[in-house]
């Protein structure tokens, strides 16, 4: 979601500068900073950017630059006539000089206008032209940013998939290797050759069963290969938070069941991929 877009175009006497910036967000969250005469169009360009940018803190500033000198201002002549009458006659009746009349005169209420010139639609569609040129940036530089991301994710969800592999080489032994050591722990406990081997077999079904993670590995090879399908989604951040969670609920369950020490190596190195790819997830759209 970050990025940003920046255009300028001259308008006559006047230039236009529009600025784009978008970072992170779950909504959309817009700020604008415009011109005085802009006020009037502030609703159609919040559209406008929900429309085209859909998420995102998203600030955008328009400024107008007059190319000639004017005066920003009008001074009520009629009224600092009256004021300045005013105070000579104040200034007579206590005995005092008038000093500095005019700057006295200049801060009574109403003796400066401003006056607030608003944008005609040529003019505006000027400016729609500019803040369209600043989103074509903005979203160029979010395509170069979603493929760098898009890279990241292939590389760490690669090497998810290079430890699933590992654990799966892992899991042929340990079955035999669970089986043993019970076996061992048993015969420790009631002596070598007391072992009833038909109730044994039944136990350990019945407890094996327990630590099967066949499916586990099935369905996290699945989420990996449906994490990387929806990349080439549109606007498929919020999915990806949910896949990586899915991915997340099958490595613990394979943690959980693994009571194998190489394969919980195994799992938190998977764990620590998925979170640096769920801080990337919240980049997408």
């Amino acid at each position: 979601m970050t990025g940003f877009g920046k255009a300028s175009k001259e308008l006559g006497d006047k230039t236009i500068h529009v600025e784009i910036r978008s970072l992170n967000s779950k909504g959309a969250d817009i700020s604008l900073r415009l011109s005085s005469g802009l006020r009037n169009y502030e609703l159609e360009l919040r559209n406008e950017l929900s429309k085209q940018l859909e998420r995102g803190k998203i600030d955008l500033s328009i400024y107008i630059e007059s190319n000639k000198t004017e005066t920003p201002v009008e001074i009520n002549l009629e009224l600092a006539k009256a004021y300045h009458e005013q105070l000579k006659k104040l200034a007579a009746t206590i005995g005092e000089p008038l000093s500095q009349s005019m700057a006295q005169v200049l801060k009574f209420p109403d003796v400066m206008k401003s006056e607030r010139k608003e944008t005609d639609e040529n003019e505006w569609k000027e400016i729609k032209l500019c803040v369209n040129d600043a989103l074509v940036q903005l979203n160029n530089f979010r395509d170069l940013e979603g493929n760098s991301i898009l890279k990241d994710f292939e590389e760490r969800l690669g090497k998810i998939g290079a430890c699933l592999d590992e654990i799966k080489k892992l899991d042929l032994i340990r079955i035999n290797s669970i089986k043993e050591r019970i076996r061992s722990n048993i015969e420790d406990v009631i002596g070598k050759g007391k072992i009833d081997e038909n109730r044994f077999e039944q136990e350990l079904i019945y407890y094996v069963e327990k630590l099967d993670i066949n499916e586990e590995k099935v369905r996290l090879k699945t989420h990996l290969d449906y994490f990387l399908e929806t990349c080439k989604e549109t606007s498929a951040g919020r999915k990806l938070n949910f896949i990586s969670q899915e991915i997340g609920r099958e490595i613990n369950t394979i943690g959980s069941k693994a009571n194998d020490a190489p394969m919980q190596k195994l799992v938190v190195l998977m764990k620590d991929e998925l979170e640096k790819i769920k801080e990337q997830a919240n980049n997408v759209l």
